[in-house]
């Protein structure tokens, strides 16, 4: 069984967010705890499995996403990673359907090699701060968002671009805050970088301390921005330390992600699923 590792939401290896992909021949998953200790030994953010579904269905293939700890309900790195491992070993083009826990979701490959993601746009919602969010990120928080079921983070918009880069959070406590994670955000220091909002995302409750580019939260990030700017296409750089930029257009209840990627390794796995 073939394992691709796929750095995304960037031209470039070793930056950008890296996925594990495994693309089944079989019609079925693994047991989960088989899926579970590969996402373990490959210990990134989110490992990718897919397998094909029948023809004539309304998706392609069924897609899964885990964590070192845990499975999760949407994934937009590891999926933009699964449609460039379908294009680039040439087992799927154009658009590809996939059936998730999360519902139908589609990416589609463009001439250039950047993929477009079709996702859910998150239900925002306004939110109190938790008791201790502010000592944990080590900042104050100007507003809170709550981000929906499918994704379960706290959207929290702090001053200025330098607070945002310069968090050093308490992940311990920061764990105890929302059901996934901390993403926070703030308008651009200066958009002719090519950039309208910042964001860095924290889920040490999933077992990621720091994601170096979360395609999910850029469901929440792209209608937060956009009811700020009045604009519906906007790029977000993520400012962790490997760093990446996606693209968002927002669709009214859906949300388009664009990004590239490049796959850094090709290997094989030794055991038996």
């Amino acid at each position: 069984m073939r394992i691709r590792i796929v750095d995304t939401f960037t031209d470039r290896p070793f930056t950008g967010n890296p996925a594990g992909v495994l693309v089944l021949d079989s019609e079925t998953f693994a047991d989960d705890d088989r899926l579970q200790r590969i996402a373990m030994e490959l210990n990134l953010s989110e490992t990718a499995f897919a397998h094909p579904l029948p023809p004539g269905g309304e998706a392609d293939w069924a897609l899964r996403w885990f964590t070192p700890t845990t499975e999760v309900d949407m994934c937009g790195h590891a999926t933009l990673a699964t449609a460039h491992v379908l294009h680039t070993t040439g087992t799927a083009s154009g658009t590809v359907r996939f059936a998730a826990r999360c519902g139908i979701l589609t990416a589609t490959t463009h001439p250039d090699g950047a993929i477009t993601l079709d996702f859910p746009t998150a239900a925002l919602r306004p939110a109190t701060a938790p008791a201790g969010l502010a000592a944990a990120l080590g900042a104050d928080p100007l507003s809170v968002h709550d981000t929906g079921p499918h994704i379960g983070d706290l959207l929290v918009e702090l001053s200025d671009e330098a607070t945002v880069r310069g968090l050093i959070p308490d992940l311990v406590t920061l764990a105890d805050v929302s059901r996934r994670g901390v993403v926070a955000t703030a308008a651009a220091e200066d958009p002719s970088r090519g950039y309208d909002f910042v964001s860095r995302g924290f889920f040490p409750r999933v077992g990621i301390d720091e994601d170096p580019v979360t395609g999910s939260a850029h469901t929440a990030l792209a209608p937060f921005w956009s009811a700020r700017f009045g604009r519906d296409e906007l790029t977000g750089l993520q400012a962790s330390a490997r760093s990446g930029l996606v693209r968002t257009s927002l669709r009214g209840d859906r949300t388009l992600l664009t990004g590239d990627a490049v796959t850094v390794i090709d290997g094989e796995l030794l055991t038996a699923l």
